[in-house]
C-alpha cells in the first residue's frame, strides 16, 4: 500500500536580499518609483511529491544498524571496515527486500567504500595523497547547474511526516545537503561546512517549537561527528510554506553521512501542527 501522491508546487525560495522603497510621487502625474532589484535564491524540490512506500521505509530502518556498524567500526588502518561493508552488501542482496530499498543500500555502500572515496578525491574534497586514485574529472553530484543556482546533493530517499497535514494525513518529506562555500541555505555554509534543508511538502510555514528536528552527521575522512538542530528559516518559505527547516554544520571537508530525524511544527489553517518524521539518510561530499 502506498501513501497517496501529494501534488503541490513546492519551490523553496530564500530571499537573500530584498530591498525596496515606496516613494511618494511629487506630482499626481508622476510614475511611481520602481522597486529596487532583489536577489532570490531558489532551492528546487519536486513539483509533485514522490510516492513513499511504507515497506521501503521499514526495510531501510531495519537495515540501518548494519550500515551504522560499518561506519563506526573501523579496520586496523582506521578506515571504514570493508568486511562489514561486504556483510551489509549481502544483506542488501536479499531478494525479500523491495527493489527500491536494495538500490538505495547499494548506493550507500558504494559511497562508504572505494567508489565514494575515489569520487571525493576526484572532486578535491580529500587530498589525492591519502588515496591511490587517478586524478580525473568525475560526474558532479551538484544539481542543477548555473552560476546563480545552489549546488545541492539530495538525501538518498524521501520520507514521510506522520500526521503532518491539517486533515491528519501524512506529508512527504524531502531533504538535501549543500556544500560550502555558497549562499544556500541562507545565510549559507562556508568552506568545510554543510548546509542541511528539510522540506515538509504540502504543509504551511515552519514554526519554532520545543519539539525539534535534528541532523546527526559523521565525516568519514576526519572522524568528526555531531548533531545539529534544523530550525525555521525566516528567509525560506516563511510566509506561505511549505514548512522548511535548515541548519549549518561544521563538518570539515570530505564524505559525510547524515540522518535527519525528530519532529516538525508548522502552521496550517490557523492551527499549529507538530508531527514526527520517519528518519532519512543522506550522503554528501563537502
Amino acid at each position: 500500500m502506498r501513501f497517496a501522491r501529494t501534488s503541490r508546487t513546492a519551490t523553496v525560495v530564500a530571499a537573500l536580499a530584498v530591498t525596496g522603497a515606496l516613494v511618494s510621487p511629487a506630482l499626481a502625474q508622476a510614475e511611481p518609483a520602481a522597486p529596487a532589484p532583489s536577489t532570490e535564491q531558489t532551492i528546487p524540490v519536486p513539483e509533485t511529491a514522490p510516492d513513499v512506500d511504507p515497506a521501503v521505509l521499514s526495510s531501510l530502518g531495519a537495515f540501518a544498524p548494519a550500515l551504522i556498524g560499518s561506519i563506526a567500526t573501523r579496520d586496523d588502518d582506521g578506515q571504514v571496515n570493508n568486511d562489514l561493508l561486504e556483510q551489509a552488501r549481502a544483506l542488501a542482496d536479499n531478494p525479500a527486500l523491495p527493489a527500491q530499498a536494495t538500490a538505495t543500500w547499494r548506493q550507500l555502500i558504494d559511497f562508504l567504500g572505494e567508489p565514494g572515496k575515489a569520487k571525493a578525491v576526484a572532486e578535491g574534497a580529500v587530498p589525492a595523497a591519502e588515496h591511490d586514485v587517478a586524478k580525473k574529472k568525475s560526474d558532479s553530484p551538484n544539481i542543477p547547474t548555473g552560476p546563480k543556482k545552489p549546488r545541492i546533493q539530495q538525501f538518498l530517499y524521501p520520507t514521510i511526516g506522520l500526521g503532518c497535514m491539517a486533515g491528519g494525513g501524512n506529508s512527504v518529506g524531502m531533504a538535501l545537503v549543500t556544500a560550502g562555500p555558497q549562499q544556500a541555505p541562507a545565510p549559507g555554509p562556508k568552506r568545510g561546512q554543510a548546509g542541511f534543508v528539510y522540506t515538509s511538502l504540502g504543509t504551511g510555514p515552519a514554526k519554532s517549537s520545543p519539539r525539534r528536528l535534528y541532523v546527526t552527521w559523521l565525516n568519514l575522512e576526519n572522524g568528526r561527528s555531531g548533531r545539529t538542530a534544523l530550525k525555521p528559516n525566516p528567509k525560506i518559505n516563511a510566509t506561505k510554506g511549505p514548512g522548511t527547516f535548515t541548519g549549518i554544520a561544521n563538518t570539515g571537508r570530505g564524505r559525510i553521512v547524515s540522518t535527519i530525524y525528530g519532529d516538525v511544527t508548522t502552521t496550517q489553517k490557523g492551527r499549529t501542527i507538530s508531527c514526527t518524521i520517519a528518519p532519512t539518510i543522506g550522503t554528501a561530499i563537502i
